[in-house]
């Protein structure tokens, strides 16, 4: 977030679509007054919603409680998950909330801290000691000179690591992987021996998603090859240089390529997404995926038993490398950030609203409702009522709110499972495996030049990378030829602000 650059804001007559708002109280218009005894102030929060949450209807009882407890009358704009260019575009055509949602870091964001549009929090942290304690734990190094212009929710744990079919490896004799070596045994064996039984040779071992730059399907066995980060690396003068220049990448892409030759890695994955890799899964075409586990540990299994009754799904961490050395998925850096814009009537009260969503009253009132009526106990026991929460939007089985989940934090950076969950202790089980599999960035900053070249940068890394592991090009002269043109794209740049970043932090 340094060295931010003052761009142009977008222009033109466009207007956000807001697919759901609800108002729990009130009917004020926009640039209403501050709040007196009997007119709470408007609050309007905007906001990319998560898919697998309900809509807010127009009387939600949680709305309307959050309205009594902090004397506000909030209006909730929601835009569908991950279309910030929508907020963005609100944003720029002066259309602006109370409180935001916008990814961190961003162009975007980093415009609008720039031209004054969101409000520092310091000035707010009495009021707000939750978001206050998680800054200043572990998020200082997000300040722009000294302040903080919001909550940046970045995810700590991790819940992806490796899931196999656990009935094929017991009827194949052998035990989950822990080395590479048995990884790729594991997968001739699966890919030779039938172990669907359908008299065919259509199994591969291993299977992954469209998604294929590096830190997404195969970063495990790069990991595994020695790669000591996930964002850059050392060469030998001590200077960062891009990942790919890294002895451990070319052993991981030469090991893939393997498996692409010997017709190992399943021939249609830059096709799948993530449903379809699924459906792979349970449909006995392959043996082995990265894939999130937590609380889909479940779901996964219950999707695999009605293909195939006998199926198991058994998850691991990643192989160990020739040196004992191994990870998964990187630390990450992005994530979300929620702020107030200058355009709060009453930033206090804006404040509170971020605070009490974090706070430990505002995640039992989103997650479990308001007790008598969304939910009883039995002593600890929780008991819920299904068919008032559906009322109110919450997800059916002890699921939460629609305002509970992306803006400040998920289920998994709390570890919460309700308690209908069925297999709450191999879903966290899952999580402790992926969590101690997290690789360390080299760098705990994005530079403003890594998030102004990251597109192109990006693009030409993944089209060199899928290119070398599917054959199309010869490795050795596929990475000189790539580490030439990434510079010339803007990389130049972007190691020019990176190795500083890195100075500074030392």
């Amino acid at each position: 977030m340094k060295n931010i650059r003052k761009k142009k804001w977008l222009t033109g007559a466009c207007a956000l679509i807001v697919l759901t708002s609800a108002a729990g109280c009130g009917n004020n218009e926009a640039g209403g007054s501050s709040a007196t005894d009997d007119k709470p102030v408007k609050l309007v929060f905007l906001t990319p919603g998560d898919t697998a949450a309900n809509p807010i209807g127009p009387d939600d009882r949680i709305i309307a409680e959050i309205n009594r407890r902090l004397g506000i009358d909030l209006q909730v704009q929601v835009v569908p998950e991950g279309s910030y260019e929508k907020i963005n575009v609100s944003i720029a055509t002066g259309d602006l909330p109370d409180v935001v949602t916008i990814n961190y870091p961003s162009p975007s964001l980093s415009q609008w801290i720039e031209e004054g549009i969101l409000v520092p929090l310091n000035d707010y942290f009495d009021v707000m000691p939750t978001v206050r304690g998680k800054i200043e734990q572990r998020l200082t190094w997000t300040a722009v000179d000294g302040k903080y212009y919001g909550y940046p929710f970045i995810e700590e744990r991790s819940n992806t690591t490796i899931a196999y079919r656990a009935d094929w490896l017991e009827k194949l004799g052998l035990k989950p992987p822990e080395t590479l070596d048995e990884f790729y045994h594991a997968m001739k064996e699966i890919a030779a021996k039938d172990p669907d039984g359908n008299g065919k040779q259509d199994t591969y071992g291993l299977t992954a998603t469209k998604s294929t730059g590096f830190n997404s399907s195969f970063n495990f066995i790069f990991y595994a090859y020695g790669l000591p980060h996930g964002d850059w690396v050392l060469n030998e003068q001590g200077e960062v240089v891009p990942i790919f220049e890294h002895p451990a990448f070319r052993q991981g892409v030469e090991f893939i390529r393997m498996l692409w030759d010997e017709k190992l890695l399943d021939p249609e994955f830059l096709l799948n997404d993530t449903q379809q890799r699924e459906q792979k899964f349970y449909q006995g075409k392959v043996g082995f995926m990265g894939a999130p586990l937590f609380r889909h540990v479940g779901r996964l299994e219950a999707s695999l038993q009605k293909v195939n009754p006998e199926g198991k799904l058994g998850f691991m961490a990643p192989p160990a490398g020739p040196d004992g050395k191994r990870g998964m998925a990187n630390a990450p850096k992005n994530g979300l950030f929620t702020a107030v814009t200058s355009h709060a009537q009453d930033p206090e009260k804006a404040a509170k609203f971020i605070e009490f969503m974090l706070s430990p009253e505002g995640r039992d009132l989103l997650k479990l409702g308001i007790e008598g009526i969304h939910y009883t106990k039995d002593g600890d026991k929780i008991i819920y009522n299904e068919e008032e929460r559906a009322k109110d939007g919450f997800a059916s089985n002890g699921w939460s709110h629609p305002l509970a989940w992306g803006s400040v934090v998920w289920p998994l950076g709390e570890n919460y499972l309700p308690e209908t969950e069925p297999q709450v202790d191999r879903a966290r089980e899952s999580v402790e495996i992926a969590t101690a599999n997290i690789v360390p960035n080299l760098l705990n900053v994005t530079t403003q030049e890594e998030v102004e070249y990251g597109g192109i940068l990006g693009e030409l890394f993944n089209q060199y990378y899928t290119e070398m592991i599917t054959g199309k090009r010869e490795i050795d002269a596929g990475i000189a030829e790539l580490s030439r043109k990434w510079r010339e794209q803007g990389g130049d740049a972007v190691l020019k602000a990176v190795n500083q970043a890195y100075q500074e932090q030392k």
